[in-house]
């Protein structure tokens, strides 16, 4: 079952007050980190006056990065919204929940009904992936607005390893670096010292990469900056953007041509093995040293050092998906770990096993209906649907283009696609013409300043807390249930509860009804799980009775009885009394620093997989289907254009962080880096504007000269910029920064997946 902690919540009475000890997971990043906090006070008067890393949280043991001790800043924060808000003459009034319902139900519904669901649209943000109410109830509000037009932040940053990896184990299962055991390990398009990890959930991923260093093992970094995670690396590995696919092909190439590959733990589980020599042999060492940038004996090297090292694994990230060959490149990230013998094995890439379970441990184990995707496509654009959503490239085209089923209604949950998007102008433009639109969120920002109403959920350290979908992908098994810090405010609604409400509106309830058909709802998601639990024949209560279970549940309502099911029916479940010793809520709550479940566990292929045929698809049709585009960009001229890439800072996270002072103060990191040699070559000096154009755009922004980063690339950092007209975010709107996705291009993308390139853009540079 794994190790319990035993460490309980304090308080003691001080002359301020009561003071008490609160435990929670950091909501901030996929890192997970445990937090230590201290309030003071009773009731509506407690106040957060100390938090910090918990040194006794099972994961993270006490680290923390600086973005987490800012949880009270965002609690006390005056741009947030407390009540909802609803335009009136072009500006936001404060309204009570039920007025804001009664002008969603007077604006939205009669667009739904005069042209039809499919003239409305959802986009879900990334913050949802880290708060409970909206991993488990986005579902109920999708199915309520019955459109077609579904959108999320995947297509900006993680649907190509998604694709790939649900076509080759026939589900969302990603495999993960075993940084606790690995010898060697390289990094693709990732800067963990500045973001931790991402697909990839490992608190203090920086110290755990040092511990490589520290038994003797290496850390091999390729980025096209020398950034912060390359610089603490023993090999820096400059590639020119974009051509991750390349290299890793190459490597590839190497492994099956210098009889360096041994696939043999898995072999007999693979089909298509056979077919990888002929595949990758264009993809020799002299064929792409040009391309990448990369000498044709140093990729040699790179092959031959995962080959012979004891364990090692390849890790690629956020760079390798945001490409022009984003899925090409997950998919080779795995082929090559395959290919080293290092999947599935201690010390390489392994495979999570959440507490709360994954198509990967329900059903029968070894096979399944594997992973379809261009069931559909979207009606402009005819871009193809994968996992039941479009790209986001298509949503300006859906709401710009007339005939039926244009959008003309927008809901968007914990999301900012005028930031995050590219070609921002353009959406930013087209929302601006919608007909009605509606927010779950807690700012005015460039995206909601648009919304006829927001509905602002609490802050975090009011929403109880367990990273569903995030513990998928941990470097070590572990589960951490965090309660709310702090209770609701008066008359305050839930996350769960709005997003319930808005649902049970979108169903037909009346305004007077929303409350019992939120509860109604709420009852029939929970009955309902637990009823495919009693089905699944390979389960821990198959076939016991549903209202026998549905009465032992923890938690009246809302979230937690849903996590209480997925819990007890999940790979370390307690059954509802089948293991005493099992996972429930309950286990959790009585361990607040969480409960430890082990190391990942090698072998788990074949049982994980998912696809019809029972085998790790090597080869699937779609990525055969894509491989003519990698070859044909052999022949292709890769030194005609300057070329933009991304960057993060480890104070910020996307566009979430730019509202708190503590994490703005400082020298201006919204700046260009760009090497000497090109600042040089246009007249640029180090501090000078530039002007930076794409072809959708432009924007003018201060250089940093150096040589942390190679010739013919400029890098400026995304998430910036709030300070268009409307936007009430004070310390953002003030703060030096534009925004780089004015610059990128929804016409720059990976055709398999329809993931936005953001990286490789092709840019001109002049002195402003």
């Amino acid at each position: 079952m794994g190790t319990l902690s035993t460490d309980e919540p304090t308080a003691i009475d001080t002359h301020d007050g009561p003071t008490r000890t609160a435990f929670r997971t950091c909501p901030l990043c996929e890192a997970g980190c445990g937090l230590e906090i201290t309030v003071k006070g009773e009731g509506p008067q407690q106040e957060v006056t100390r938090i910090r890393g918990d040194m006794n949280d099972v994961f993270s043991k006490g680290f923390i990065c600086p973005k987490g001790s800012t949880l009270k800043q965002f609690q006390a924060d005056p741009d947030r919204l407390r009540l909802p808000v609803v335009k009136r003459d072009g500006e936001f009034v404060e309204v009570e929940w039920d007025e804001a319902f009664a002008t969603i139900a007077a604006g939205l519904l009669p667009v739904l009904e005069e042209h039809g669901r499919d003239a409305s649209a959802i986009y879900l943000g990334n913050p949802g992936a880290h708060s409970i109410a909206p991993m488990l109830y986005n579902r109920n509000l999708i199915k309520s607005l019955g459109t077609r037009n579904r959108f999320s932040a995947s297509t900006v940053d993680q649907r190509p390893k998604e694709i790939s990896a649900a076509l080759m184990f026939g589900s969302v299962t990603v495999p993960v670096p075993d940084l606790n055991r690995t010898d060697h390990i390289v990094l693709l398009g990732a800067n963990p010292y500045a973001s931790n990890g991402s697909l990839c959930t490992a608190p203090d991923f920086p110290g755990r990469l040092e511990a490589i260093q520290a038994r003797g093992g290496k850390v091999v970094v390729v980025d096209p900056r020398r950034s912060e995670t390359a610089l603490k690396a023993d090999q820096h590995v400059a590639i020119r953007p974009g051509t991750d696919a390349h290299l890793l092909a190459a490597i590839a190439n190497v492994l099956l041509t210098d009889g360096l590959a041994d696939p043999s733990n898995v072999a007999e589980h693979c089909n298509g093995l056979d077919a990888l020599p002929e595949l990758l042999a264009p993809f020799t060492p002299e064929s792409v040293e040009s391309i990448c940038g990369i000498n044709a004996d140093e990729i040699r090297m790179l092959a031959t050092e995962l080959a012979a090292a004891p364990t090692a694994a390849v890790y690629g990230r956020i760079g390798t998906c945001t490409q022009e060959f984003g899925t090409l490149a997950s998919w080779l990230v795995d082929i090559v770990n395959l290919l080293s013998g290092n999947l599935d094995k201690v010390g390489g890439a392994m495979f999570s096993m959440g507490a709360v379970g994954q198509p990967s441990t329900k059903g029968k184990p070894g096979s399944g209906r594997g992973f379809r995707m261009g069931r559909a496509v979207s009606r402009v654009g005819e871009h193809p649907e994968s996992l039941g959503e479009f790209s986001v490239a298509a949503l300006p085209e859906e709401i710009e283009t007339e005939g039926p089923g244009q959008v003309k209604a927008l809901v968007t949950v914990a999301g900012n696609p005028v930031s995050s998007n590219p070609n921002s102008g353009r959406l930013d433009a087209a929302l601006a013409t919608l007909d009605f639109m509606v927010s779950i969120d807690p700012y005015i920002n460039e995206t909601t300043r648009h919304a006829d109403v927001i509905l602002p959920p609490p802050p975090p350290l009011q929403k109880s807390h367990y990273d569903l979908a995030l513990l998928n992908f941990a470097v070590h098994n572990v589960a951490n249930y965090s309660p709310p810090v702090l209770p609701l405010d008066d008359g305050q609604l839930s996350e769960g509860e709005i997003m319930l409400r808005l649902s049970a509106l979108l169903d037909g309830a009346e305004l007077g009804d929303l409350e019992e058909a939120a509860t109604t709802s709420d009852e029939a998601a929970a009955r309902a799980i637990l009823s495919a639990a009693t089905r699944d024949e390979y389960g821990n209560v198959h076939g016991r009775d549903v209202d026998e279970l549905f009465e032992q549940l923890d938690g009246e309502t809302g979230p937690e009885r849903l996590l209480d099911i997925m819990l007890q029916t999940g790979p370390y479940g307690a059954g509802f009394g089948a293991d005493p010793d099992g996972l429930s809520l309950a286990k959790l709550r009585a361990n607040p620093n969480g409960v430890d479940l082990g190391a990942l566990e090698p072998e788990r292929i074949p049982d994980l997989l998912r696809t019809p045929s029972g085998k790790i698809e090597l080869t699937p049709e779609q990525i055969l289907g894509d491989m003519p585009r990698l070859v044909a960009s052999l022949d292709r001229d890769w030194h005609d254009s300057m070329v933009l890439v991304g960057r993060r800072h480890v104070r910020s996270n996307n566009s979430w962080m730019h509202n708190v002072p503590v994490l703005m103060k400082g020298r201006n990191r919204c700046t260009m880096q760009m090497h000497p040699h090109d600042a040089a070559r246009h007249g640029i000096d180090d501090g000078e504007p530039a002007k930076v154009t794409s072809r959708v755009g432009e924007v003018i922004i201060d250089v940093e000269v150096t040589d942390g980063i190679r010739p013919g690339v400029v890098s400026i950092p995304h998430g910036f910029g709030q300070n268009l007209p409307g936007v009430r975010l004070r310390t953002a709107t003030e703060y030096r920064g534009i925004n780089t996705n004015v610059l990128t291009d929804e016409a720059f993308r990976d055709e398999l997946s329809g993931n936005i390139a953001l990286n490789g853009v092709p840019v001109t540079i002049t002195a402003a």
